[in-house]
């Protein structure tokens, strides 16, 4: 019975420039097709059209936002490339054992020179940082 139901044509009424009205009487007649069967037509060929362009839309729109995520991600890596302290949590005072560079002023580092060790919150090869570019402690 619902196969019944779903089978069964209803009927729209809607109210038409007298202007399109002659347009499609036209072309039914030119087609020699009822006017009914012409506006079905028509508006079943508007609902696909709707709906694939919607589905291109969509399509679009997930490509883009894939895209700006990506570019985040490679902008968020490039910046913390600039930038070797972003993802430091703490320093460590140690005493430098072999020559190296402050990871911020790129000032030298001496054997025996007190410096900080960065404590990073991912791995990665070791930063050390003078006693200049290192936070003080509050008071």
């Amino acid at each position: 019975m619902a196969d019944d139901t779903e089978k069964k044509e209803r009927v729209l009424h809607t109210r038409i420039p007298a202007v399109l009205e002659g347009e499609l009487k036209a072309a039914a007649s030119a087609l020699r097709v009822p006017v009914s069967n012409l506006v079905r037509t028509i508006l079943e060929d508007a609902v696909k059209l709707a709906d694939r362009a919607s589905e291109r839309v969509e399509d679009r729109l997930s490509k883009t936002a894939q895209s700006v995520h990506q570019e985040r991600g490679r902008l968020r890596r490039a910046v913390e490339r600039l930038n070797p302290l972003a993802d430091v949590v703490a320093y460590q005072p140690v005493v430098i054992a072999q020559a190296s560079t402050c990871a911020r002023c790129g000032a030298g580092l001496e054997a025996g020179e007190p410096a900080g060790l960065a404590v990073r919150s991912r791995p990665g090869p070791p930063l050390f940082v003078c006693q200049e570019c290192q936070p003080r402690p509050k008071p």
